[in-house]
């Protein structure tokens, strides 16, 4: 089963050579890169959220194998919508599913249904893949979209699980939460949560996926979480009335 790109050519150049000129604009190959657990990065597009993405994905060490949790924009039935099997397919070439990891994570966690039809047309994993591709020419992942009927019992069970299905596998794997950080609040709010979080040292936990992939990556032995990126797309358009708010964040 092929997953085919949903938002090529709005959220990212659907052009091959556009989104790789894009993202190579992007990124900083000299960064010094570190070991993380899990990586908190947004899925808006590029233009507005790219800079912050990328950020990230040049400060860690990227490993072959990623199991990314995602919010559902649109309602779904299951708690988790996870694949099991087939290709994810964006402009820069396939991703195959890491079938082995995910059939581990559903066994441990019933909460984990295979749903392909929530994947197709949500935008907020698919994203994240070409930074992946770009920086790796092999890799393989484990989708998972998270209803926002999630509860936080239920979020813990399926980090648990994750984190139990990683160290089972003995395989280097990366946790990728994605998620934005305020909709549509002035900049100065969104500006004061991101102050927050740092000044008070609280965990970044304000989204469902983010949740479940703080309870998986500290299960892994995570202890904290470092801020890299901020932006908010007032940086882009000039107006700071209503801004979404984009960081981004390591947890090592």
């Amino acid at each position: 089963m092929k997953r085919a790109a949903a938002v090529a050519g709005s959220f990212y150049p659907g052009n091959a050579a556009e989104l790789r000129r894009m993202i190579g604009l992007l990124v900083d190959p000299n960064r010094e890169k570190v070991k993380a657990r899990a990586v908190v990065c947004p899925h808006a597009g590029y233009i507005y959220s790219g800079a912050v993405a990328a950020a990230v994905y040049s400060s860690v060490e990227l490993p072959e194998t990623f199991v990314i949790l995602a919010p559902a924009h649109r309602p779904q039935r299951p708690a988790f919508a996870i694949m099991t099997e087939g290709q994810w397919e964006t402009p820069l070439g396939t991703v195959p599913v890491a079938s082995p990891l995910a059939a581990a994570i559903q066994t441990k966690c019933p909460l984990m249904i295979v749903d392909p039809a929530s994947h197709a047309p949500e935008h907020s994993l698919e994203v994240q893949i070409p930074f992946l591709q770009y920086f790796l020419k092999d890799i393989s992942i484990v989708p998972i979209n998270v209803s926002a009927r999630a509860v936080f019992s239920q979020l813990r069970e399926a980090g648990e699980a994750i984190a139990g299905a990683i160290r089972e596998s003995g395989e280097d794997v990366l946790l990728v939460a994605s998620t934005d950080m305020s909709h549509y609040i002035s900049a100065a709010r969104a500006k004061g949560l991101v102050e927050t979080v740092m000044e008070n040292d609280i965990s970044m936990c304000g989204v469902l996926p983010t949740a479940a992939v703080m309870v998986a990556a500290q299960a892994l032995g995570a202890t904290r979480a470092e801020l890299v990126a901020y932006t908010n797309s007032g940086e882009i358009t000039g107006d700071d009335r209503e801004v979404v708010a984009y960081a981004g964040l390591r947890l090592l």
